[in-house]
């Protein structure tokens, strides 16, 4: 008879572990602006480092223009900047006849400019909950709905880098039924340094550090919190930084002649709308101009991803990597916005949490619109249709 009863109670213990549901796992990710893929190789970064030692390091390829706001959007949606609506964080839109900029509020909160559908609404359309600090387009009413929480760019005072931190502390320590399931956190270092002092400068490398500590505050803060084996922490960035000079500069008004455009807009790429009649002349004049590329926009290369969207220009030219092509070159020492493929470009990635491998370098690069497939899966939502493909990312999961 006893030995029947402490079968049973067995069988109630398997029965019950089996039917216990899955704990919620939680997943942070954090953009450093601008954070290069080989900043760590030559900056003292030793919590980025041990990140890679508990989980995952990878780098990863932005998409053209490979610049702040194109590149956090398609992040957010899984779409190219050709297809996410953003194609340069400067641009012309013919069917507003309006220039969107980053600093204009009327056109940067106008929710027709964004195309695709941010993670944080696919989630919230889904029984989730999302707080995103700062990220491109969410403090925008994009499909008339914002995340969970979050928080307006252009308030003032804006919350300090360490302020960031302890507001996604806070949400993370919100009861359950209100935490949110999904934070994303920018900080817009090192960009600055890089733009103003060059990727590899002492002074770009003191804010590497900087940042790489306030990594190390947001995984210690992380690492105390009571369900801390539940919480998937990603770091990683929109698009890397390349040296410049005034030097390596191709002057547009050498060889544009405003008769024959409309309109010419943005660098690196540089957008031009032609006059009827002038495509082909401004095509020839630049076509054979050394340093930089040139295109018809249907000519654009597939590997780019660009030329479909109406906001991008009959003739689109590229610079080389290092160069400029404007009407008058930038005094800065760093810039970006070239093509993907350049290793400059290129970011830094790291990932460790439950649902992660241990210790993995992985040997191939994945693209940035592999991260929103990504996130719907350690969400458990259904992802959208994007430009992304989770079978091209899922081998930096654990099994």
């Amino acid at each position: 008879m006893k030995k029947q009863v402490v079968l049973l109670g067995l069988l109630v213990l398997l029965i019950a572990s089996c039917t216990k549901p899955e704990r919620k796992h939680y997943t942070v990710i954090v953009s450093l602006d601008g954070f290069r893929w080989d900043y760590p190789t030559f900056y003292d970064t030793p919590n980025l480092d041990k990140m890679a030692e508990r989980g995952v390091s990878a780098t990863m390829l932005p998409s053209f223009p490979a610049s702040t706001f194109p590149n956090h959007y398609t992040l957010a949606t899984g779409l190219v900047p050709d297809h996410n609506g953003i194609i340069n964080n400067s641009f012309w839109n013919p069917k507003t006849q309006k220039r969107y900029t980053m600093s204009d509020s009327t056109t940067r909160y106008n929710p027709a400019y964004y195309l695709g559908e941010p993670i944080w609404i696919t989630a919230r359309k889904q029984g989730r909950k999302a707080g995103v600090l700062y990220w491109v387009g969410s403090d925008i009413a994009i499909k008339d709905t914002y995340p969970t929480y979050y928080k307006v760019w252009d308030d003032v005072p804006r919350l300090t880098f360490a302020q960031r931190i302890d507001t996604a502390m806070a949400w993370l320590n919100r009861a359950e039924a209100e935490r949110p399931d999904l934070i994303m956190l920018y900080i817009e270092e090192p960009d600055m340094a890089g733009h103003n002092f060059g990727p590899k400068s002492e002074e770009t490398g003191r804010v590497v550090h900087r940042v790489d500590s306030l990594m190390g505050v947001l995984s210690a803060q992380i690492a105390a919190l009571p369900y801390a084996d539940r919480v998937n922490l990603i770091v990683t960035s929109d698009h890397g930084m390349t040296d410049i000079s005034p030097e390596r500069f191709v002057d547009a008004t050498l060889y544009i002649n405003p008769d024959w455009c409309e309109l010419v807009d943005g660098t690196t790429p540089t957008s031009i709308f032609t006059k009827e009649g002038y495509r082909d002349s401004v095509y020839n004049a630049l076509k054979d101009v050394e340093h930089i590329h040139v295109w018809k926009k249907e000519d654009i290369p597939d590997e780019l991803n660009y030329g479909t969207s109406d906001r991008i220009g009959d003739i689109v030219v590229a610079p080389e990597l290092g160069w400029q092509f404007a009407y008058k070159a930038k005094t800065s020492k760093g810039a970006h916005g070239y093509f993907p493929q350049s290793p400059d470009m290129q970011v830094m990635f790291r990932a460790y949490g439950p649902d992660f491998k241990q210790g993995y370098t992985s040997s191939n690069s994945f693209v940035n619109v592999d991260i929103y497939p990504l996130l719907a899966h350690l969400l458990g939502v259904q992802p959208e249709k994007t430009d992304g493909e989770y079978e091209r990312i899922k081998g930096i999961l654990a099994e």
